[in-house]
């Protein structure tokens, strides 16, 4: 019985292109008392594995959070997986706006303390007493209520890209880093604002909204499946898309489209650009926004330094990199004078 990813991602690459076969990028997720976290995990890694499932899916004692891909022919097959666990028949899935047969080059089912990280220390709260959910339509209304404060629970990163209109957008790493700071900006809205919040699929805003009514907020409400599910709502529908730009994504496409908007730039020269790229310097690994231009001159590294690593051999490369821990890097807003050169 296989439970680990035997494969690397370039071996998994060249079998998708050999398959050829269109596939499904997808996400989902559930807060669910699990009272064998283990178990769980390695019944979905057998009957995932079998389906030529990949993706990045974390489970904890608090439930599954899941990102993934699944060949179209095996949609039904996989969908059947979930049906057959009682806690996740019939759940929602967010399916991606921009599909990329590439998404996810491995299966990693990962088990984790939480299945999001909220750096929170308070065990007190019930993370599935949530506020109201609310669908494209309600949700477009809502927002020009101005009795209603929008708030986007998204990194710094994310919303730089894309955004809903009028939203607060804190300038935080790690949603760990948001709750808290959030908690103050909105503290004086407490009793008589609508708090309406939202992120990419919506689990961000189910811990959120679970913490602030614990915290004593009343009118709490959250985009039911995030941006990915309020752009579909909205082409199926014809709504109006209050949405701006690109909604960034956690997997190899970076962010799918949601508006023609172009909302940020270049860090190097300034131009309007939403490309994210990571530095092609291994050691540095740097996560900003480069355009066409910039990617060209600069071999797709954030600085001079880096792309004279990156032009020497790979071996020298490699034993520079020896000894050294890398650590994910991600442009910082206000730090473009320190970072990008």
């Amino acid at each position: 019985m296989q439970l680990y990813n035997n494969l690397s991602a370039q071996e998994q690459a060249a079998i998708i292109d050999q398959a050829g076969i269109k596939r499904l990028t997808l996400s989902f997720y559930k807060y669910h008392n699990l009272s064998n976290p283990e178990t769980f995990r390695n019944h979905l890694y057998t009957h995932w594995h079998d389906l030529h499932v990949l993706g990045r899916i974390f489970v904890a004692s608090e439930g599954i959070n899941a990102q993934l891909s699944v060949p179209a022919p095996q949609f039904h097959g996989f969908k059947q997986t979930l049906d057959e666990i009682p806690f996740l028949k019939g759940i929602r899935l967010n399916i991606a706006v921009e599909q990329y047969d590439k998404s996810f080059l491995k299966l990693k089912i990962k088990i984790r303390s939480k299945i999001l990280a909220d750096g929170l220390d308070d065990q007190t709260f019930d993370p599935t007493d949530v506020g109201t959910h609310l669908k494209a339509e309600a949700f477009n209304q809502i927002i020009a209520d101005p009795d209603t404060v929008l708030v986007d629970m998204r990194n710094h990163y994310e919303t730089e890209i894309g955004h809903f209109e009028n939203a607060l957008t804190p300038d935080v790493d790690t949603f760990r880093d948001s709750l808290k700071m959030i908690e103050k900006d909105i503290e004086s809205y407490k009793n008589d604002k609508n708090i309406v919040m939202y992120c990419t699929g919506g689990i961000r805003c189910e811990k959120a909204s679970a913490y602030f009514k614990h915290k004593g907020f009343k009118k709490l409400f959250q985009l039911e499946g995030g941006i990915i599910e309020y752009a579909r709502q909205v082409k199926t529908l014809n709504l109006e898309n209050k949405f701006k730009g690109k909604n960034f994504v956690f997997d190899q496409r970076m962010a799918e489209r949601i508006s023609d908007d172009i909302i940020s730039s270049c860090h190097q020269c300034g131009h309007p650009s939403d490309t994210h790229v990571n530095c092609a310097n291994e050691a540095c690994h740097l996560l900003f926004i480069q355009c066409n231009s910039c990617r060209e001159a600069m071999n797709q590294c954030c600085t001079t330094a880096c792309m004279e690593i990156n032009a020497k051999p790979l071996e020298e490369q490699k034993e520079l990199r020896r000894g050294n821990k890398t650590e994910n890097k991600i442009f910082k807003k206000g730090r473009s004078k320190e970072n990008i050169h």
